[in-house]
């Protein structure tokens, strides 16, 4: 029986606004997901621009040992992407598929027409979609076939506002995220009593995961795990 498949979406957006800062994808939130995922499933790495995709170096604290060992390890991953677009037609083929966060989806992610194709295709093909921090940017837009929201009706969380406020970036944002997910999912975001704490929700009969902040990149893992194999058992 062959592995499950699930497709991982990083940024191809570097700048952070007007601010002169870099940014792209951060590291736990890709590190922490995939190694709960990587030995039970098949994973494929994309985004919009293929080929390298920019990692935040913001994001680096050497002090988380999974996150520094991917670093260390995995770099052929975010080096060697394929182009998204290379998806179009292609939900039947996986099981889930995973934004990674990071300040760069705010910028390109949140309005590319072909992501939110692909979104749309693996939602109407009943597959999972799974985002985590400023990842869910790539599905506040992403509407179905019927032109509704696929967030819409849903619980939904993201990177709140109180916490882009903390981290000084609020104004360096297109848009604050926690308003739109609010907005377009009919008031249904939620997030963790505190900021900065995890908070995984899920919608959609279990086929929508969202995570808040990086806190949550390792529950989002285990959420999508748990929607692929059913409960969840021991992965050591």
């Amino acid at each position: 029986m062959s592995q499950p498949k699930v497709l991982f979406v990083l940024t191809s957006h570097n700048k952070l606004g007007d601010t002169g800062k870099p940014t792209g994808w951060y590291l736990p939130e890709f590190a922490h997901p995939y190694d709960v995922l990587a030995p039970h499933t098949h994973i494929t790495i994309a985004s919009p621009a293929g080929g390298e995709a920019p990692l935040d170096p913001s994001s680096i604290d050497k002090t988380d040992k999974s996150a520094a060992a991917f670093l260390e390890h995995k770099e052929a991953l975010w080096k060697q992407t394929e182009k998204l677009a290379s998806f179009v037609g292609r939900a039947k083929e996986f099981d889930a598929i995973f934004y990674v966060g990071g300040h760069g989806p705010m910028f390109d992610l949140a309005k590319d027409e072909t992501s939110h194709k692909v979104i749309r295709e693996f939602y109407e093909a009943g597959r999972i979609v799974a985002a985590v921090c400023h990842g869910p940017a790539a599905l506040v837009n992403a509407k179905l076939s019927d032109g509704s929201y696929l967030i819409g009706g849903s619980p939904v969380t993201g990177f709140s506002n109180d916490e882009e406020e903390a981290v000084g970036l609020t104004s360096a944002m297109p848009f604050p995220l926690e308003t739109e997910l609010n907005k377009h999912s009919g008031g249904n975001f939620q997030k963790a009593k505190e900021a900065w704490g995890e908070k995984v929700v899920v919608g959609k009969g279990g086929r929508l995961i969202t995570g808040q902040n990086p806190a949550s990149a390792k529950a989002v893992g285990e959420a999508i795990y748990e929607a692929i194999f059913g409960d969840l058992v021991s992965k050591n």
